[in-house]
């Protein structure tokens, strides 16, 4: 899970907090990576644009991966909401009141998602609940102090507990989806060991036969419970977070090309140019320029 969130991400965390002592109503469009908010204080709802209102209590969570729109309100209808930009909430700012909400997103590079975050549902609701995944309720107190307290080092702190609220939230999703796709993968003691491998060592030149014998199955039986799992083959997997590391590298670093294709499992950059761009249609020389020209 820490790769998945470091590798898919593409800057930090960007916050808002508004808070409200009467009727209140506002629309989040869509966004660019995972959208969240926090109820420090009162109680609403959130209306999605497909299925049932959803209560909201204090210290409830909400992440909406889908990047779809959807509206935060004080009854469980969306007629006439505002953009949320109209309160004039900025970074970190806010004065509280009945309802003291704290609204943002993780930017994300959709370009490098992983399958985890994929599978995650239009809105993610984690209510807030009597002993239920504590870790989760003790950063959203910790989130609440530090945002209402005007100490030194509050923006730091806040950055890196909405860091954790994400990572606590995503772990909670998966406890309380135990059934469902990645967390099926997670739960399964031999294909969990083949994906710390890959994440762990992707440069390491992986042949089934091994990764067979560290998940203690043969390998037709890894093949067809980590496709199942996974929705790859170990080798296709390990192929496809190659290039996804691969990719963040080239944008992000001005690390050479034989560097990313040696971080990567590629013996030349001839081998890795030719494998990245039968994978993403383009070489990884203009690949980096066009991420360069974006910035």
């Amino acid at each position: 899970m820490s790769d998945v969130v470091e590798v898919a991400r593409c800057g930090r965390a960007v916050h808002g907090r508004a808070g409200f002592d009467g009727p209140w109503r506002f629309r989040f469009s869509t966004c660019r990576g995972v959208g969240f908010h926090v109820l420090l204080r009162g109680s609403g709802w959130l209306v999605p644009e497909r299925g049932e209102p959803l209560p909201l209590g204090v210290g409830d969570v909400v992440l909406a991966p889908r990047r779809g729109g959807h509206v935060l309100s004080d009854l469980p209808v969306s007629e006439g909401a505002a953009p949320f930009s109209a309160v004039g909430a900025s970074r970190g700012s806010g004065e509280g009141g009945a309802v003291d909400l704290l609204c943002g997103e993780y930017p994300l590079d959709g370009s490098r998602s992983h399958p985890l975050l994929e599978a995650l549902p239009e809105v993610v609701h984690l209510p807030a609940r009597v002993n239920g995944h504590r870790d989760l309720r003790a950063a959203v107190d910790l989130l609440g102090r530090e945002v209402r307290a005007g100490r030194s080092g509050r923006d730091a702190l806040v950055s890196g507990l909405l860091d954790l609220v994400l990572v606590y939230s995503l772990r909670a999703w998966l406890e309380d989806n135990p059934d469902r796709g990645w967390a099926r993968a997670l739960r399964d003691e031999g294909v969990a060991s083949v994906l710390d491998a890959l994440h762990t060592s992707p440069a390491e030149q992986w042949r089934i036969e091994v990764l067979a014998d560290r998940a203690g199955m043969s390998r037709a039986t890894l093949a067809r419970r980590f496709t199942a799992l996974t929705g790859r083959s170990p080798m296709a997997y390990l192929t496809w977070w190659r290039m996804v590391l691969a990719s963040k590298l080239l944008k992000e670093t001005e690390l050479p090309l034989h560097g990313v294709a040696q971080r990567v499992g590629y013996s030349s950059p001839f081998a890795f140019s030719h494998a990245f761009k039968r994978y993403n249609g383009v070489a990884p020389a203009h690949y980096r320029a066009a991420a360069a020209d974006l910035r």
